[in-house]
């Protein structure tokens, strides 16, 4: 490669401004309209919902509404922060979808790579931080894998939480990391409160990171341990908790007032639960897009007189009744959803767009991912595979994350789409591969032009 066009491609300033115009291009192609693409549908519901609120209509849609929300009834199907964020960007320049989606897709074109970016000088120390080739490409190329990513792209524009979400989940995982490293300081607090920020943000975009929330502390409480600092972890678990709380709050009083019943954050678990692992699935998960309108039909009609809430709770308690009848279907039924979460190859009945965001993104890097989940674990502390060094790793945290957030959706519901903040820190084993590729090319040109320079040398 040329020494100007490695400088480029290894810029972070010229990633970022890459980044950021391929998404808000994307944002253009999507345009002022909100219609229903392939994985975007979503969308509609967020804007039409938006529309409602700034009409003072609250959080209700004006027509029956998925899943089976009844007209002008209150709904806690979707995330209400970011149907704020919707409403603001209304209530200041009209109803435009299309500056919604340019704000969002400058923010996250920054934000992904640039976080990207500084998660993988983390996670360095624990791989090939030797080799000072590493330390200086692995991160670029993280950033630049992040910031070319198609599936990124494609939905940095759309109005779903996707974006902001993934951009959360790596600011959490670094934030985890320099919590690790500031334990003992004077201003751990600071990093607590921005923890437990990111957390919120997070949790208000998609609850289910109350899941994973815990296993983060598990592997910080490894470390405090190693290194004497229980009680100033315990006293950073209560600062987060304290912030989950606060953000968490207005929306558990806000449901409480409009459905007489405590209902946290968002009512859309027991559907899941439910639809996912209903005896009409078998033991082979039929994705969302093969059942159509069958996912609304499967709802009993004893219980459809209930509000969303209580509806909500009704198909969790019958979806743990399912599982709870047949533990072997389960697991049988939750393994073929295995190959739908990974999915990396072109399926017929996607579409073109679906097909050429899969293969060009995780389906052309899976292999460099592969070779780099292979590679960290023969490298450095890795090689200590349940050994103490390993565990308190921040690789082992990764790995862990990757482990925890795949079994949450493959034990539930399985789309390609709620893979991706796996994607977003898959990367880095991508740029690793790359990185070492890239370096055993040069140095291998770089020996066979000084054998060549020698032998001329010879001749003469």
């Amino acid at each position: 490669m040329p020494d100007r066009l490695k400088k480029l491609v290894f810029n972070l300033k010229f990633i970022l401004i890459l980044s950021v115009v391929l998404r808000v291009g994307a944002a253009l192609y999507l345009g002022d309209q909100v219609i229903s693409l392939p994985g975007t549908a979503d969308q509609v519901s967020y804007h039409n919902l938006a529309i409602r609120v700034l009409d003072g209509h609250g959080f209700s849609f004006g027509e029956a509404w998925w899943p089976v929300t009844a007209a002008n009834a209150p709904t806690a199907h979707w995330s209400f922060i970011y149907t704020l964020y919707l409403v603001g960007v209304y209530a200041l320049f009209g109803v435009k979808p299309l500056i919604a989606r340019l704000i969002q897709a400058v923010a996250v074109g920054v934000l992904q790579p640039y976080l990207a970016y500084l998660l993988a000088r983390k996670l360095l120390g624990d791989t090939l931080s030797e080799h000072a080739a590493y330390q200086r490409r692995v991160p670029m190329l993280a950033a630049g894998i992040t910031a070319i990513y198609a599936y990124f792209i494609y939905y940095a524009g759309t109005l779903m939480t996707e974006p902001f979400f993934i951009t959360a989940v790596l600011g959490l995982l670094l934030l985890t990391i320099h919590l690790s490293e500031r334990i003992t300081e004077r201003g751990y607090w600071k990093v607590a409160l921005a923890f437990g920020i990111c957390a919120g943000v997070g949790l208000l975009l998609r609850q289910l990171v109350l899941l994973f929330i815990p296993f983060l502390f598990l592997w910080l409480f490894g470390i405090a341990y190693r290194i004497h600092a229980i009680r100033r972890l315990l006293w950073s678990a209560a600062i987060v908790g304290f912030v989950l709380a606060a953000m968490i709050l207005p929306v558990t009083l806000y449901n409480y007032a409009r459905f007489d019943r405590f209902v946290p954050l968002n009512t859309n678990s027991g559907y899941v639960l439910f639809w996912a692992n209903h005896p009409i699935q078998g033991t082979k998960f039929i994705p969302a897009a093969e059942m159509g309108d069958t996912y609304q039909q499967l709802i009993p009609d004893e219980l459809r007189n209930l509000d969303e809430a209580a509806l909500d709770q009704a198909l969790l308690q019958r979806g743990i009744g399912f599982i709870l009848d047949d533990p072997v279907r389960y697991i049988r039924l939750s393994l073929s959803r295995v190959p739908e979460y990974f999915k990396f190859w072109p399926d017929p009945a996607s579409s073109t767009i679906s097909n050429l965001a899969r293969v060009s993104s995780f389906g052309f890097f899976l292999p460099f991912i592969i070779y780099g989940l292979v590679r960290t674990i023969g490298n450095g502390r890795s090689k200590r595979w349940f050994g103490q060094d390993f565990v308190n790793s921040p690789i082992a945290l990764i790995y862990m994350f990757i482990i925890i957030y795949s079994l949450i959706h493959i034990l539930t519901w399985a789309l390609v789409r709620y893979r991706l903040p796996i994607d977003a820190v898959l990367i880095f084993f991508a740029g690793l591969a790359i990185a070492e590729f890239s370096i055993l090319l040069e140095e291998g040109w770089l020996s066979f032009t000084s054998n060549q320079e020698q032998h001329r040398s010879t001749l003469r």
